[in-house]
């Protein structure tokens, strides 16, 4: 199947709203949205205006701010919630229906044909109404095909927008994916949603077997936040899918804001940004082995597949380990206008690791050993 173009809707004020820490105030939620629409992100989501009274208010506000982004929320498929929905003004309305066995019997108990009839209703009040429309099977990946294609076929022929597929419980496979979406592209016309959770750490793989097999929108959050482990985190998403046409995600996404995301979100829940997050995490470009270090002087592209500064983030250098190397070494000594012979740096380079078997220097230090070594032309 070729892959179709493909947009982001980021579920950060909703699935993120079903995060542990997840509370967030209508200040909160404004700062974010705003955000989104500076980065260019296409839609985002928004949680039902009938979870509380403070969530129809916030949906109203920002849905009446005239972004860019297209602001949806998230209902179920239920009369009453879709005539809230579209009091709110939002320019989509995302439908969801339970079609797993698990869920039909203790969540909602509806047979699949109750379930169709059900979702048809709303779908045709929806779109009457002029507003663009999802439906969503809750659990995709534990239903039977057979149920899924029969609702999906009743969806699209009812109009939908689009359909979802919602790996709701984490379980799914990367080649499952690519399957099931491209079973449920060979009886729809319309477009493709997925909506990956992260519990078995496959929400990235999966977001993009999604996209290969003709999905056409992927849903994430900002850090990944949201029920348990969380979904496709956007900024592994952006990270897996630059590498395969940075050009298109350059023309569309002001990448170099993805560090004022991540750490906007995690002060807002109050988490620590992961040491090792996707693109902006501490020690994401850390380079220490000395022949990484070599070759990063020489061409970073040998040991970065994604140059930092397209997301605005910077390398560090370790120079100071046990695992350094003299061409770390001669690099920091040009860098301070010193002329040393290779002999020079070869002691300095077995003084550094020696040292540094009692912890790293700090450039500091190195710098200072570099100074001496060229007054003296040996290290003491």
């Amino acid at each position: 199947m070729a892959q179709r173009d493909w947009f982001i809707i980021d579920s950060t004020l909703r699935e993120g709203e079903q995060f542990a820490l997840g509370s967030f105030g209508l200040a909160d939620k404004l700062e974010i949205v705003k955000a989104l629409d500076a980065f260019g992100i296409d839609f985002i989501e928004l949680t039902t205006p009938i979870a509380s009274p403070a969530s129809r208010r916030a949906c109203e506000a920002i849905a009446s701010l005239g972004l860019r982004a297209k602001i949806l929320t998230h209902i179920r498929a239920n009369m009453d919630d879709a005539r809230v929905a579209l009091d709110c003004g939002v320019y989509g309305v995302d439908i969801l229906f339970g079609t797993s066995s698990e869920l039909r019997q203790f969540s909602h108990g509806r047979s699949v044909g109750e379930i169709i009839d059900e979702s048809l209703e709303v779908i045709e009040f929806v779109k009457a109404a002029g507003r663009n429309v999802r439906f969503s099977s809750e659990d995709t990946f534990r239903s039977d095909k057979r149920d899924l294609l029969s609702v999906y076929r009743a969806a699209d022929g009812a109009g939908v927008n689009r359909v979802g597929l919602a790996d709701t419980v984490g379980v799914a496979t990367p080649n499952q994916v690519r399957e099931l979406v491209a079973d449920v592209r060979a009886v729809v016309g319309c477009d493709i949603e997925f909506h990956g959770h992260n519990d078995t750490g496959c929400a990235v793989a999966n977001a993009f077997e999604a996209v290969r097999a003709g999905a056409t929108h992927i849903d994430c959050s900002i850090l990944g936040i949201g029920e348990r482990n969380g979904i496709t985190p956007l900024g592994g998403f952006l990270a897996r899918m630059y590498t395969l046409n940075p050009e298109r995600l350059k023309s569309r996404y002001r990448l170099d804001m993805l560090p004022e995301l991540d750490t906007m979100v995690a002060r807002i829940t109050g988490v620590a940004l992961p040491f090792n997050n996707y693109l902006t995490g501490s020690y994401a470009y850390n380079h220490k082995a000395g022949m990484h270090l070599k070759a990063i002087y020489l061409n970073p592209g040998s040991y970065e597949i994604i140059p930092p500064e397209v997301f605005g983030v910077t390398r560090r250098l370790q120079v100071g380990s046990r695992l350094t190397g003299r061409h770390a070494l001669a690099v920091r000594a040009r860098d301070l206008n010193l002329d040393l012979s290779d002999d020079v740096l070869r002691a300095v380079t077995r003084q550094v690791k020696a040292l540094a078997d009692e912890g790293d220097l700090p450039m500091e230090e190195i710098d200072r050993l570099l100074m001496e070594a060229a007054v003296s032309g040996v290290v003491s």
